[in-house]
Order: structure tokens, then C-alpha cells, then sequence
């Protein structure tokens, strides 16, 4: 319940809304009431009451005003009794046409603040709903890269997904019931009570049993429905794993493996589905059960009232009793469905909360700095980094000066692309200083850190939306004719012009309508457009063909220039004019210099060339 409480946290955004709420659940409430007490003045007009029983309230004279339910009932019968005795030959007919009318009266005043607590609790549900996905993304966007790579994806997703729609279809669809219907039930109670003490006493005593057997239920519900989140969980997960793998899947004849395992999980997720739809199904026929038995308790129990020579119990207000009695069976279960739902709820809501509590380490550090440009150097003093246990870069010392072009080299796993990851803080150093213009990284405003970057990556990372959306990507006001210098600057813009609508043309999934060098070419353009003044190109050449590779290294040579540029490749003929290579190996500096220079030093780099050279 703690977990839900804490979504429910939201609604201080729409307490006007709840409070509205409340106030038509209680009308509502009061009306209905109202309603089933009036049949009791019935009975006893149709069955009981001689015009000696209604002259008596007459000759009391009219109640004097007070707040309690006797001046109501006493005001009723005078009412009603004044109908009576003033028309002798009629009087219980207009008396019978009263009482009916007043009914119609209240049920449609029922309704309609029913319908008023309905509509203002549309707002705060849905609101809540609105806030939790917001912050959720919002939350998402804000983790470090380093919690993608212990998480997966599918399971992430998931949770933002068939969690929070499980909160909003089970938790929040009860919200109202937790709110008014122990309202209904306590209202309605009070009524019995002061119709009937000793019978409500003896209520009171047979309840609480058929609660704790339900409650029973409700607690293995919650704990069932964890798991059963954490099956989809799973199935999604290989859904967007089959469906980022599909070219491998097919080229490996694997479709009959992945489907069965597919089908292997699918078939894990229905068999636990179904057992616990079981048990959440016994919610609502057990609760009915338990309280029907116990009306035929309480009937027993008050016709033996009626029939004892001192009972107080007339015959009509015991019908009247069972009536109101048989109104709380409704509310009750409804709390009971609201009770299994938010249990169930729960178990979504401490999947979410994973993600809204998860440490985010990459922050703006208390009293950050503000830096807009880039003056003079970057600078790795001792920098040691892991990823866990073991090392990926150790005791790093480089420095990249204003406007040089620096290549990173070496083989897999050597630590290249989490030196120019740390540059950009996706991750922060364990030990030693990294240092820009004297700055450490980790004291200057992430934003502003960031806008001093242009990344170009080895995969193109485009989105499902229009070229020109994705080359003014993180630049709202970017104006046409910037975006078409940009395109031109990256050899995009002739291609462009020749797609159906041109700049303004979607390019599907992850850019899937246009070539990879096509891709790479948009990506360059969206750095171009930012302008920044320090270039990461994180082997931005390595998956293109010739043709491809040849406009998009020109693309690249203009987006250099008089930059500073950080520059991975494998392909070693890409960075032979760099300024200085650095090669790293098993995260240490092994080699640095210029391409000749390491080329006559015949070591790691030399090989490197030589096996290049020989393909």
C-alpha cells in the first residue's frame, strides 16, 4: 500500500478535483440513503399505521429545527401525517404520491452528483497517470548509460509500459471506490445503528471474520502479480530483441529456435496468468457469498427480535433494515475488487519505483559552473576508470590542445570508446582529474558541458521523424536555411532534394528508408548545424563502403576544420594527417606520435598497419 500511496502523491497537483470529488460522493451518498429509508414511511402507510398513528404527530405540533436524524424523521411524519388527516377520504393516496414523489426526487438527485463525482475524478485519475508517465521519461532520460548496461532494455521498457497501465487499470480505477465506499458503508451503518442497536452489534461482530478471510487472498495476490509483471517483462524483452536481430535471425535460419523460445516463455506467461485471474476471480463471488450469508444471519436474528413480546423492532423497520443492509453488500465488494486491485497495483508501483529511485551519479555538481566556450585544452591527469571489477582505462595522461585533430587507435576493447565517453561525463572517472580549459568535468553544468560536444557516431542514431527534424535535432529554432548549409556542408543536401518531399521526407525507423551512408551524412549535417567547437567522431567511417566512405570522410573533413577533434578509427588510412595518434592497448597509452613516427617505432601501431596494408 506504500508504493501506491506514493503515486497517489501526485494528486496534491489536483486536490481541487479530489475535493470536488468527495464532496459529490457524499450528496450522492445522502441522497441514496434517503431513498431506501423512505421505505419505511411505505410500509407503514400500505401496511401498518391507522389515521389515530398519524393524528399523534400532528398533535405534537411541528419539531422544533435541530441537526439530528430524529428532527428529519419527525419533520417527515408530520409532513406526511398533515397529508393524511387533512384530506379524510384521500389522504393516503396523496400521502402514497408524496412518499413516491420524493423517491424520484432523490435517486435522480443520486445520480446526478454521481455523475458529478464521476466526472471530477476523471481529472485526478488521468492526472495522476499524466504526472507518473512524465516523470518516468523525464527519469529515464536522466540515467546514467552505465544503468542501460546492467538493465534490460525490454524489461525497462516494459515497466513504463504494461506497468504503469496496470496501475492506471487497477489502482487507479479504484481510487474513488477506497475513498467513498467506506464512506457508503459507515454512513449506512450509522443508519442501522440507530434503527437497531443490538442488530448492528451482532453485524459489527460477523464482518471482521469475512474480511480477514478475504484479506488472506489479497495478500497472495500482490506477491503473484510481482512475478507476473516480471514474465511480461521478459516477453518484451525478446520481442525487442527479435526485432532489433531479425537480419541475423533470418540469415542464421534461427526463426524456428527464436520462435519456440518465444513460445516457451509466452506459454510460462499464460500458465501463471491464468492461476492468477483464478484467484483474483474468487475476489468478488467469495465477498457476495459472505454476505449473503450473513443477511441470512441477520434475518434470522431479527425475526427473532420481532417476535420476542419486548422488541422494539417493528416489522417495517426491520424490512427497511434488511434493505439498507443489502446496500452496503455492493460497497463492500467494490472494497474488496479495490483491495485485490491495488495489491496487484502495488506490484507494478515497486516495479516503477526501481526506475524513479535509481541513483543517477552524472548530475550537476552543488555550485557547478557555467562555461559557453572552449579556450585552450582538454586534459587526462592520471585518469583510471572501470565499468566494475576490471580496469578499462588505467592512469591515462593525454592532453589535446585547441584545434588539434587527435586519432585514437588500437585493437577492441583497448578503451577507446570510454576515454571519449568521459569527455562527454556519460560516465565519471574513478580516480585522477579530467580537466577541460583547467575545469574539472564534473564542475561544470552538464548542459554546458554537452553543448560544447558534436558527436558522430560508428551507428548512425536517427530517428523516426522527418531529415529536417533530425538534423535540427536539440535545436528547436534552427531555421531552413541553416539546415540546408548544414546538409550541404556534409555532401547530404543533393540526395535530399531528390527524396520525395525533400527535406520534410520521414526516413522510418531508425532512418531504415535511406542508405548507411546516406545516414552518416545526416548525422554530420546534425553536428555541423550545432557547431560546436570540439568533435568526437567515434569511428564514424568503419561500416560504409567505398563510395560512402569517400563522401562521408569529405563530410567529415569539413566538419573538422578549425575544430578540435577527438577522432576513433580502425581504419588507419582515415587518420594519417592527425595531428598526434594515440594507441591505446588493454586501456594504457602503448604509442603516440605522428603516423610516421610510429610507423618507424615498429610497435603495436606498425602491426596494426601492416595487417591493414596487407588486406
Amino acid at each position: 500500500m506504500k508504493k501506491i500511496l506514493r503515486i497517489l502523491k501526485y494528486a496534491k497537483n489536483y486536490k481541487s478535483f479530489a475535493y470536488l470529488n468527495v464532496l459529490f460522493n457524499i450528496l450522492s451518498i445522502v441522497f441514496s440513503l434517503f431513498s431506501f429509508t423512505l421505505l419505511i414511511p411505505f410500509l407503514d402507510l400500505i401496511f401498518q399505521k391507522s389515521e389515530n398513528d398519524y393524528l399523534s404527530y400532528i398533535e405534537k405540533g411541528k419539531p422544533v429545527f435541530s441537526i439530528s436524524a430524529d428532527y428529519v424523521i419527525d419533520s417527515f411524519y408530520f409532513e406526511l401525517s398533515d397529508i393524511i388527516i387533512s384530506n379524510p377520504d384521500d389522504g393516503k393516496y396523496y400521502a402514497l404520491l408524496f412518499i413516491c414523489a420524493l423517491v424520484f426526487v432523490m435517486v435522480l438527485l443520486k445520480n446526478v452528483t454521481r455523475y458529478f463525482a464521476q466526472f471530477y475524478i476523471a481529472n485526478l485519475r488521468n492526472g495522476i497517470m499524466f504526472d507518473l508517465r512524465n516523470d518516468l521519461f523525464k527519469k529515464t532520460t536522466e540515467l546514467p548509460l552505465s544503468y542501460y548496461s546492467e538493465e534490460k532494455k525490454g524489461d525497462i521498457i516494459s515497466r513504463m509500459t504494461n506497468d504503469v497501465q496496470e496501475i492506471e487499470w487497477t489502482a487507479m480505477t479504484s481510487i474513488e471506490m477506497i475513498f467513498r465506499d467506506p464512506l457508503t458503508i459507515l454512513l449506512f451503518l450509522g443508519m442501522l445503528l440507530y434503527m437497531s442497536p443490538e442488530l448492528t452489534l451482532f453485524v459489527l461482530i460477523l464482518l471482521p471474520l469475512s474480511g480477514a478471510l478475504i484479506g488472506r487472498v489479497g495478500k497472495s495476490l500482490k506477491k503473484n502479480s510481482d512475478k507476473g509483471q516480471r514474465k511480461m517483462g521478459e516477453l518484451v524483452s525478446a520481442i525487442e530483441e527479435t526485432l532489433s536481430g531479425l537480419r541475423i535471425i533470418k540469415a542464421f535460419n534461427a526463426s524456428n529456435y527464436t520462435v519456440n523460445k518465444f513460445k516457451n516463455l509466452n506459454e510460462s506467461y499464460r500458465n501463471f496468468m491464468i492461476r492468477m485471474y483464478r484467484k483474483r476471480d474468487l475476489a468478488s463471488p467469495l465477498s457476495e457469498f459472505l454476505g449473503v450469508s450473513v443477511i441470512v444471519i441477520i434475518v434470522w436474528y431479527g425475526g427473532t427480535l420481532i417476535l420476542s413480546e419486548d422488541g422494539e423492532l417493528t416489522a417495517s423497520k426491520f424490512i427497511g433494515y434488511i434493505v439498507l443492509f443489502s446496500q452496503l453488500i455492493p460497497p463492500a465488494k467494490s472494497i474488496t475488487t479495490a483491495y485485490f486491485n491495488v495489491q496487484k497495483g502495488a506490484a507494478s508501483a515497486e516495479r516503477i519505483e526501481t526506475i524513479l529511485d535509481a541513483d543517477n551519479p552524472i548530475q550537476d555538481a552543488e555550485n557547478a559552473i557555467e562555461k559557453t566556450s572552449f579556450e585552450n585544452e582538454i586534459c587526462f591527469k592520471n585518469v583510471s576508470f572501470r565499468y566494475s571489477e576490471s580496469p578499462v582505462l588505467q592512469k591515462i595522461n593525454l592532453t589535446i590542445q585547441k584545434g588539434k585533430t587527435i586519432a585514437l587507435v588500437g585493437p577492441s576493447g583497448g578503451g577507446k570508446s570510454t576515454l571519449v565517453d568521459l569527455v562527454s561525463r556519460f560516465y565519471d572517472i574513478n580516480s585522477g582529474e579530467l580537466l577541460i580549459d583547467n575545469v574539472p568535468v564534473n564542475k561544470i553544468k552538464l548542459h554546458d558541458l554537452r553543448k560544447l560536444m558534436g558527436i558522430v557516431t560508428q551507428e548512425s542514431i536517427l530517428f523516426n521523424d522527418t531529415i529536417f527534424n533530425n538534423i535540427a535535432f536539440g535545436l528547436p529554432h534552427a531555421s531552413e536555411k541553416d539546415v540546408i548549409e548544414a546538409a550541404k556542408i556534409a555532401n547530404a543536401h543533393e540526395f535530399i532534394t531528390q527524396l520525395p518531399n525533400g527535406y520534410y521526407t520521414n526516413i522510418g525507423d531508425r532512418g531504415g528508408k535511406l542508405s548507411g551512408g546516406q545516414k552518416q551524412r545526416i548525422s554530420i549535417a546534425r553536428a555541423v548545424l550545432k557547431n560546436p567547437p570540439i568533435l568526437i567522431l567515434d569511428e564514424a567511417t568503419s561500416a560504409l563502403d567505398t563510395e560512402s566512405e569517400r563522401l562521408v570522410q569529405e563530410a567529415l573533413n569539413n566538419l573538422m576544420k578549425n575544430r578540435t577533434s577527438l577522432v576513433i578509427a580502425h581504419r588507419l588510412s582515415t587518420i594519417q594527417n592527425a595531428d598526434e595518434i594515440v594507441v591505446l592497448d588493454k586501456g594504457e597509452i602503448v604509442e603516440r606520435g605522428s603516423h610516421t613516427d610510429l610507423v618507424s617505432q615498429n610497435g603495436l601501431y606498425k602491426k596494426l598497419h601492416d595487417l591493414q596494408s596487407f588486406v
